[in-house]
């Protein structure tokens, strides 16, 4: 069924941790860059544009094909603005300029992993099951239900004493998010007001192509994992 979808690629300037992350080089190109190249391969989206605030962050955007039509207001530029905060600001300014969609992509600026392949799985489970949301989740590597908990007072606790004898091969495996995109019905999206909890879909992701990038430590483990995948390809 033929209908507009677009991507949003959320790559606010400020950034404590790891200074200008959203375009840094990695890897031989601005961090930005995967993820805008995975959108427009996809071939998914009638638009793909980044959602900013800086002016620098706008014009590599558009030399790696995406759009900038506006730039973010002051409330979605600070470090309590939440991502469900520039999504609906996004679909909201679009809307002013009489462009609705039917399914709206938030990509993160830091997946260098991502591929348009499986953008087009997530589209094609939301076609199939008509979830409010698709995203990619992994599997902790360690049962979390065996994890501690560290006291005031140095010492550590079981968090949940429950499982203290069961081995980690009986217990349900539990997932996170991958930290790489959101897929959402757009219309269902708005009537939440961006607080979606439940009717979820998951597409499972393997933790070799799953990358926190928080600190200098994770950069080098993400370019070290994306040099040996690419090697793989050779």
């Amino acid at each position: 069924m033929q209908h507009a979808d677009i991507a949003i690629i959320t790559a606010r300037g400020g950034s404590k941790r790891i200074p200008k992350k959203n375009i840094k080089e990695f890897c031989g190109r601005p961090m930005l860059a995967y993820s805008i190249e995975a959108a427009l391969e996809s071939g998914l989206f009638e638009e793909v544009m980044v959602s900013t605030d800086s002016g620098e962050i706008a014009e590599i955007a558009r030399r790696y094909g995406a759009c900038v039509p506006f730039l973010r207001s002051k409330e979605t530029s600070d470090d309590f603005a939440t991502t469900a905060d520039v999504i609906l600001e996004v679909l909201h300014r679009y809307r002013e300029l009489g462009r609705e969609f039917a399914y709206a992509c938030c990509i993160y600026p830091t997946a260098p992993f991502l591929t348009a392949d499986t953008l087009r799985e997530a589209m094609e489970v939301m076609e199939t099951h008509h979830p409010v949301q698709v995203m990619p989740v992994v599997r902790f590597s360690y049962p979390p239900q065996r994890s501690f908990a560290m006291g005031e007072d140095g010492t550590i606790a079981y968090r949940f004493p429950e499982y203290i004898q069961s081995r980690s091969q009986d217990l349900a495996p539990w997932y996170h998010d991958a930290g790489q995109f959101y897929l959402y019905d757009v219309k269902r999206y708005m009537e939440l007001n961006g607080m979606v909890s439940k009717d979820i879909m998951p597409i499972l992701a393997s933790e070799l192509r799953v990358q926190d990038i928080d600190s200098e430590e994770d950069w080098k483990l993400a370019e070290l994992k994306y040099r040996m995948m690419q090697k793989e390809k050779q």
